[in-house]
């Protein structure tokens, strides 16, 4: 079978891959996994200055799932090309770099800067972050803001650029063919969705940010049927995630119409779970004569 998933001009070696969020900079799992059997690492977002992110607690489990509130702490654009960088590129699956920003500009620096390192192989702009005051959601819950952001940045770059999906939206295919006319070469389907969990003694959030991002299986159908529905609107690659936790998690999203996952909460729970979630879809693949993936996508109407 064929298991090459063309994004843009470039190609990635398998359709699975690690979410950004749940995986650092990669060199967090080097010792507990294979790299080589993902298909590419969608790295932790990167913004043109260092985040410390929001207050502690940033995490409560729920009960079948996770509800975040990490507010896009990271190291900077700088510190990532010169810190973590120089790891990733050595990498024998793709590099992508997850992008965020809170102003237009910003995200347009971000992107410029990285375009000095020719082993990034692309980027995912993240426009749908429920956690922070300014920017991210904000950009991929109107139409106009996506279709001119994506066209900004389609300005500056040839490398692939995927756009990931807020499912906080009315009509996420709206915003999924704005992005697509703004120039994206693939949408990202979905983020995650808003959530809080009240302290009954305290009779307060969990959370300081009061709401955060859900997560896991308790999102799995919404993340299928926003694929579903965005992969009938446009006419690029989707990659699905959502609550994947194993190979028929996974297959749902490939058979809705993606052309591509990625493991999110999954990656707390088992560390080998990509590697797992190949196998099973190569061993679907076999079982029921599917030669690509495309093939999948025949089933649904």
């Amino acid at each position: 079978m064929n298991f090459g998933v063309e994004i843009g001009n470039k190609r990635l070696p398998n359709p699975v891959g690690v979410a950004s969020g749940t995986f650092g900079y990669g060199s967090e799992y080097e010792e507990l996994i294979d790299l080589s059997c993902i298909g590419a690492i969608y790295t932790k977002a990167v913004t043109l200055n260092p985040r410390g992110g929001n207050d502690i607690p940033r995490i409560v489990e729920t009960p079948a799932g996770i509800l975040n509130s990490i507010g896009l702490a990271n190291v900077g654009v700088e510190r990532f090309l010169s810190e973590k960088v120089p790891f990733l590129e050595k990498l024998p699956c793709a590099l992508v770099t997850n992008v965020a920003g809170s102003t237009q500009d910003e995200y347009c620096e971000v992107i410029s800067r990285l375009e000095t390192c020719d082993s990034i192989w692309g980027y995912e702009v993240n426009i749908s972050c429920p956690n922070v005051k300014h920017g991210g959601m904000a950009f991929g819950t109107d139409p106009d803001q996506t279709y001119k952001l994506t066209n900004s940045l389609r300005k500056l770059t040839s490398k692939p650029l995927i756009l990931k999906l807020s499912p906080n939206v009315t009509d996420i295919t709206i915003i999924a063919r704005a992005a697509q006319d703004g120039g994206a070469d693939a949408v990202s389907c979905i983020n995650t969705l808003v959530g809080m969990v009240i302290d009954t003694k305290r009779k307060r959030p969990v959370l300081p940010m009061k709401t955060g991002g859900l997560s896991g299986p308790a999102i799995r159908p919404i993340g299928v049927a926003m694929t579903y529905k965005v992969s009938r609107a446009v006419t690029i690659p989707v990659i699905g995630m959502g609550g994947i936790l194993n190979a028929d998690d996974a297959i749902q999203y490939l058979l809705a119409g993606a052309s591509a996952v990625q493991i999110g909460t999954g990656n707390f729970i088992d560390p080998k779970i990509a590697s797992r979630v190949f196998d099973g879809i190569r061993q679907y693949a076999s079982e029921h004569n599917l030669e690509s993936i495309s093939d999948f996508h025949s089933f649904l109407d």
